[in-house]
């Protein structure tokens, strides 16, 4: 019997377009003589609109894009596929779900702890790992608690900027000073992060990393290279070869990734026996700290005096085949189509792994 794949895309979310882009991707790589493919779209206002089998692979985002339709709540299609008790096993509508999403209401932890109470298998990071990866403040501090080497950072929520903006800003150049780069806590794919060299760009910079979140991070600045490795697995994951991101433009924000094409992509990136042995040490202990499973991306910086820091994981990292992620497994001797069938594999596994406790005493 061929395996039944609900495709979740889309979002409420600023990432929303990157979403559709993965969704295409994945789409165009999956064999429809293994799988049996059901979109599911949520739009930007944050409806869930349920597709028909897909037939075949599509051509453009339109086609993704359901704008006529039922539209449901999660609960409603939750009620309608999971929780009627009626369903008999080759009934059910999944048997794995892929949620294709990007940034908050999907990578977040939410949309997982959802599928958690409908117990389905589902790919990529459970509840704790998504949340605490796309929070960077509770990332950093999970990371500092493991003893992982960073950048120097200081978090602020909006209350406090507003009440204390002077306090807040002599803080930064006390504590980091120039450059230093001002993020929303809880948001990818470079959306609202600016670099900062004096307090006009610092001041700037926290009205508009404030628009996408109450909580924000400002690092230190620091001169290095960008070097990035794929973490693949449960409970025993392995690495992919090491690649780096070049940018030609000042850093990299959202529209060198994926509108300028302003980086350059180095795969493999040309570290040596022993810093690879640290990268790959350094990704092991993220992964596990964060308790993940399935894919990461972890990202990291290589000082000038050949420090090695830690940046960041991404627990759902950019999907297509032109991304980071598959790219690095593709030059490590997984191509694209092989990675999505091991991580539909992986969702498989874990699922069955968290079958095996118990819940009664």
């Amino acid at each position: 019997m061929k395996t039944k794949l609900g495709l979740l895309y889309g979002g409420k979310s600023a990432e929303h377009k990157v979403s559709l882009q993965t969704a295409l991707a994945v789409i165009h790589a999956l064999d429809f003589n293994k799988y049996d493919i059901y979109p599911i779209y949520i739009n930007e206002q944050g409806q869930w609109i349920k597709g028909e089998q897909l037939a075949g692979p599509v051509d453009e985002i339109k086609a993704l894009q359901f704008f006529e339709g039922t539209s449901l709540s999660p609960v409603s299609i939750a009620q309608e596929n999971f929780l009627n008790e009626t369903h008999q096993e080759a009934e059910r509508p999944f048997d794995v779900i892929f949620p294709l999403l990007h940034g908050p209401n999907g990578e977040d932890g939410t949309v997982q702890g959802l599928l958690e109470i409908l117990n389905i298998p589902y790919v990529g990071n459970g509840v704790l790992s998504s949340a605490a990866g796309m929070d960077k403040v509770i990332m950093k501090n999970i990371f500092a608690h493991a003893g992982l080497d960073q950048v120097h950072y200081v978090s602020f929520i909006r209350s406090d900027w507003e009440s204390e903006k002077e306090e807040v800003y002599k803080k930064v150049e006390e504590e980091l000073g120039y450059p230093c780069f001002v993020k929303p806590a809880n948001l990818g794919s470079s959306v609202g992060i600016s670099k900062c060299t004096n307090r006009i760009e610092l001041e700037q910079a926290f009205t508009e990393a404030f628009q996408y979140d109450r909580k924000i991070i400002i690092e230190q600045g620091v001169t290095a290279r960008e070097i990035e490795i794929g973490v693949l697995g449960n409970e025993a994951p392995k690495c992919s070869i090491a690649g780096e991101i070049v940018p030609k433009v000042d850093f990299y924000d959202y529209k060198a990734k994926y509108e300028d094409g302003n980086t350059a992509l180095i795969i493999p990136a040309e570290v040596t026996d022993k810093q690879y042995e640290k990268l790959t040490a350094m990704a092991l202990k993220a992964f596990k700290a964060l308790d993940c499973s399935g894919l990461v991306r972890a990202d990291f910086f290589i000082t000038e005096d050949g420090k090695i820091l830690m940046n960041e994981i991404n627990t759902m990292p950019g999907f297509t085949p032109f991304s980071m992620f598959p790219l690095l497994w593709k030059h490590t001797g997984v191509d694209y189509p092989s990675l999505i069938e091991k991580l539909i594999s992986l969702a498989i596994e874990r699922h069955e792994e968290k079958q095996k406790i118990k819940h009664t005493f």
